[in-house]
């Protein structure tokens, strides 16, 4: 998958970049990119964990729909169906159906047969509707949604029900979002809950002229930017009850650099004040406005460091779980820690690259970002 052109690209530096990575992250036999790219400088770097390849592989068609120039020998449709078909066979969580309803729609392409059937019958039950996590109920509503406004009107049933799951169970008055419907780790939430439900409810706010919806998620970016890190980072860790921050780590670069200006794209187009600078600071943590003075780019191999964690907690989640609960139980804010216990996940996923292409593939009016030098192709005389 060669990315390279004899002509002037009309992709952005940014663009390519992430492009040239994802070339990094094909895995050729499976048709399909992998589920982490180690940095450690092991031979095989490339790991595959097929029920996470194939989800991370239909985020990375989502965002090749807004690429203005695909790579050769990138067969999207194709792609698209071998991986989408697998979501039948393979213990995949529910939001990948979103995410294959999401990136058809945006691809201009049918949703194979199979999966139709098997999300079909997931919706039809709705005594399985309690067990969504807010992952999939985001995005299984903004995949019906993008389905809906392309005239695929099936799955427009399920529209209204499940949005009123969201605005009932997953609604706090903190202005987060729980993290699921029920249950003793509601209140524990990421930024990918607040990412996803509030992307979830500007879609469907803007489709069915629900101001209401729209104001959800409002509310919610805007205490996102409250709680946003000095140098732009964005926590990981949230109580949804208080909308405190349980802690700050990981500090993913996805976040920085692609789920937070998807988010923050929405928020723009209903002028939430200060939206752009969020994420124009947050993005900027990853050029190495953060607290390790460190660019988080690989530059020649096109991928990107995934987070900044807490040095002890590399391979363990234990100690960070229970200072969540400590934290929320006890009352506590959590901040950052001094940079000195503070170290980096080796590895790279495709679909972080995936995120880069959606919410970068169409602006031209952030150059700063999409065509700055860290960004250029970098080649030897």
């Amino acid at each position: 998958m060669d990315t390279a052109a004899s002509e002037p690209s009309r992709n952005s530096n940014l663009v390519n970049y992430a492009l040239r990575g994802l070339s990094q992250c094909w895995l050729p036999e499976h048709g399909r990119w992998s589920h982490i790219y180690h940095l450690d400088g092991r031979q095989s770097p490339n790991e595959s964990l097929p029920r996470s390849d194939v989800f991370y592989t239909l985020n990375v068609l989502l965002g090749m729909s807004r690429v203005r120039e695909i790579p050769d020998g990138i067969a999207v449709s194709d792609i698209f169906r071998r991986n989408a078909i697998q979501l039948t066979t393979l213990p995949v969580a529910k939001y990948a159906y979103g995410m294959a309803l999401w990136a058809a729609a945006e691809l201009n392409l049918d949703v194979p047969p199979p999966v139709a059937s098997a999300l079909r019958a997931l919706l039809s039950d709705e005594a399985r509707w309690d067990t969504f996590r807010a992952q999939d109920l985001g995005m299984l509503l903004t995949g019906i949604v993008v389905q809906a406004k392309k005239g695929r009107v099936e799955w427009l049933p399920f529209l209204g029900p499940l949005y009123r799951l969201l605005m009932k169970r997953f609604t706090s008055e903190s202005g987060l979002f729980f993290d699921a419907a029920s249950g003793t780790r509601r209140r524990f939430a990421s930024f990918a809950t607040q990412t996803y439900l509030s992307i979830a409810c500007y879609y469907y706010g803007e489709y069915a002229d629900d101001p209401d919806a729209v104001t959800l998620a409002t509310t919610c970016v805007q205490k996102l930017i409250a709680l946003q890190g000095p140098q732009g980072e964005w926590p990981w860790f949230f109580d949804a009850v208080s909308g405190r921050v349980l802690d700050f780590y990981e500090v993913y670069s996805v976040h920085q650099y692609g789920m937070a200006p998807a988010l923050l794209e929405c928020a723009e187009r209903h002028n939430v004040h200060g939206a752009q600078d969020a994420m124009v600071k947050g993005f900027k943590w990853v050029l190495g406005e953060n607290q390790l003075g460190l660019s988080m780019l690989v530059p020649e191999i096109g991928l990107s460091i995934r987070s900044q964690i807490r040095k002890n907690e590399l391979n363990t989640k234990a100690p960070r779980l229970l200072r969540a609960v400590k934290n929320a139980y006890l009352g506590r804010n959590s901040g950052l820690i001094d940079r000195s216990g503070v170290g980096l996940r080796l590895e790279c996923r495709s679909y972080e690259l995936g995120w880069i292409l959606w919410s970068f593939g169409r602006r031209s009016d952030l150059p700063e970002l999409s065509d700055n030098p860290a960004f250029r192709l970098q080649t030897t005389g």
